[in-house]
């Protein structure tokens, strides 16, 4: 009897809870069809009558990776590009192998948050906050066997192994794509370089100084290969408006072709007709104007009120990585820099510029590459950073001697 009361008053209760959120994923799954031709956010769904177990699984993750280069650190990726079940999912994993003194260099993952398990051996972590508040912080622990840590979403962070053993870690992710951007490797081996005055600026030492670096830090900007989700699922996907095929927002265009024409509008110095009735005039900058605000939400947009502006933004790792992406704005321009991704913008003329960022959050933090590397608090270890740079200690600790100077009042 009792049981029957509770089933009456919960199909009476059933009826009140009509309206419910849309998920993501919004099916059971969406296996990624790699043979499609249609570019999206993610990646299409394979027919669901021909998906298999097979499309759920990967092996080989008890076998070592190469530890043999100069980081000396591997990272085995198992993402949806291993998995295609993965697709929509919003999840990913790792494995990474340390030599003894290996390092898996400072890096962000833009999208994701990844929770790490040490399996063998021990290692030394770490992750610095963003600039807000009592900012740059560092935060490390030592782990063992069967430790977990925790590394924030976006956050420069890094694992070193400071043992004589060889150490064994898995990670978790986020995202079925969380990317990877390793900071020497974006700020220092962007194709094309970044101009050695803004860098010479940005890290507060000569010109000469910063080609020097500049040149050290190419020869290991291949070291490393690995790579949030919800949206978006890439660095970027720029709208394909000539694409027929119809989804959620745009097709996103082939990523090779994209150039930074796509994140860039201008004319908003330009007044617009208020003769109408109302009086006024709405100048919109939507996915129409800028392509590449497709999928963003927008992130970032900034628009140049007075003067003019060398901008740029760097590319995570994966595929052809760490592309710089520049454009000179002026007066009225509008460029985009997608979420997460290292960006600056420099004053290369005579007279002062002021320009209006609009970002896609309530308080978006800042992450000032110098700032959180050189100048957290305490300092990350000068033999973690040494390696990660591949200079000496001492340019370490001269670099930490600096007072890094932060712009964001």
């Amino acid at each position: 009897m009792a049981a029957k009361i509770l089933l009456i008053a919960l199909l009476a209760l059933a009826s009140s809870h009509a309206l419910a959120s849309d998920p993501s994923p919004l099916q059971d799954f969406c296996v990624a069809d790699m043979d499609s031709k249609v570019r999206v956010n993610g990646f299409v769904c394979k027919d669901p009558t021909v998906v298999k177990a097979e499309d759920f699984f990967s092996t080989g993750l008890d076998k070592a990776g190469d530890t043999g280069k100069k980081l000396g650190s591997n990272v085995t990726a198992v993402n949806v590009n291993k998995i295609v079940g993965l697709n929509t999912l919003g999840i990913s994993m790792v494995r990474i192998d340390y030599a003894p003194k290996g390092l898996n260099a400072p890096h962000t993952h833009p999208r994701a948050t990844e929770i790490l398990t040490v399996i063998e051996g021990q290692l030394f972590v770490g992750f610095v906050t963003s600039n807000s508040d009592n900012g740059n912080r560092l935060f490390t622990k030592m782990l063992k066997k069967g430790d977990v840590f925790v590394f924030p979403e976006g956050l420069i962070h890094f694992q070193f192994n400071p043992g004589h053993t060889n150490t064994v870690a898995i990670g978790a992710l986020s995202s079925q794509n969380p990317g990877t951007i390793t900071i020497a490797n974006a700020v220092f081996g962007s194709k094309p370089p970044i101009s050695d005055e803004v860098l010479a600026k940005a890290f507060q030492i000569a010109e000469m100084a910063a080609k020097i670096l500049l040149i050290s830090l190419l020869a290991m900007a291949s070291s490393l290969a690995m790579a949030s989700d919800p949206s978006p699922l890439q660095d970027f996907c720029v709208a394909d408006k000539a694409s027929k095929v119809r989804v959620n927002g745009f097709v996103c265009k082939d990523p090779t072709v994209v150039k930074a024409e796509d994140f860039f509008s201008t004319g908003l110095d330009k007044a617009g007709d208020t003769g109408k009735k109302l009086g006024s005039n709405v100048t919109a900058v939507n996915v129409n104007k800028i392509l590449g605000l497709n999928t963003l939400g927008i992130s970032m947009i900034l628009t140049v009120i007075e003067g003019q502006l060398l901008v740029g933004f760097v590319t995570s790792n994966t595929d052809n990585g760490n592309r710089l992406f520049t454009k000179m704005l002026k007066k009225g321009d509008v460029f985009v820099f997608p979420e997460g991704l290292i960006h600056f913008q420099f004053n290369p003329g005579h007279t002062k510029t002021v320009a209006i960022g609009a970002l896609s959050s309530q308080n978006p933090g800042t992450i000032t590459i110098a700032n959180a590397v050189f100048g957290s608090k305490p300092p990350i270890s000068d033999d973690v950073l040494a390696k990660a740079f591949q200079v000496d200690k001492k340019t370490v600790d001269w670099l930490q001697a600096q007072f890094w100077a932060d712009n964001n009042n």
